[in-house]
């Protein structure tokens, strides 16, 4: 059995769900180590701790552990949002589906300064909202973990949790807080180990998702 008492901490812990704008793209997965660049300097600013996280192509899940007595997570997402949009675009950013230049956006600038200015640009790239649950418990806590864990599977990407490359299911395995059930998990029939996605959603990352640290 997955040890979560080495993963539990003091601290409020939040689930949360970050979109995309376009549900159809691949921005996420494509441009996964600018991701990794955006929340490992939120972080350095900011500290948190990065519970369990995973990136699928127009989506992501995570649990963070924030330190006591801070419950601004808003602050910190729309810190990682801003510096991922500013990335992409330096990049040359070109959403699926987008309307002129070639399917681009109309009006990409990613040289702006403005924060109005570039959280009008963010409504380009991500989801303005993003859903939140904090967690109430220790099995709530490895709910929201496992779920994370198995959402690839969940979504048809692959077959088993560990065969997915952007997940910290990789670090937690070198750690030794997964059991041998999620390291082959299958989902069978849509049920995905037993455990059913968590209800009440509302709406690191000094780590590389596969290497951990």
């Amino acid at each position: 059995m997955p040890n979560y008492r080495r993963l539990w901490s003091k601290g409020a812990s939040y689930f949360f769900t970050v979109n995309l704008a376009d549900r159809r793209g691949r921005l996420l997965v494509e441009h996964v180590d600018v991701l990794r660049d955006a929340v490992r300097q939120t972080r350095a600013e900011r500290p948190f701790k990065v519970d369990a996280m995973v990136v699928l192509p127009d989506h992501l899940h995570a649990v963070w552990t924030l330190p006591e007595g801070d419950a601004d997570f808003s602050t910190r997402w729309g810190a990682i949002k801003g510096r991922f949009t500013r990335a992409v675009g330096r990049v040359g950013f070109q959403p699926t589906g987008g309307a002129g230049n070639g399917g681009g956006v109309v009006g990409w600038n990613p040289t702006l300064r403005s924060r109005s200015k570039v959280m009008r640009q963010e409504g380009k790239v991500w989801q303005r909202r993003f859903w939140e649950h904090c967690i109430r418990d220790e099995a709530d806590y490895r709910a929201h973990v496992e779920y994370c864990w198995i959402n690839p599977v969940k979504h048809g990407y692959v077959v088993r949790a560990a065969e997915w490359p952007y997940s910290s299911i990789h670090r937690d395995i070198a750690r030794g807080v997964v059991g041998a059930e999620h390291v082959g998990w299958v989902v069978p029939d849509g049920k995905a180990g037993g455990v059913h996605p968590p209800t009440g959603e509302r709406g690191e990352a000094v780590f590389d998702w596969r290497r951990g640290g």
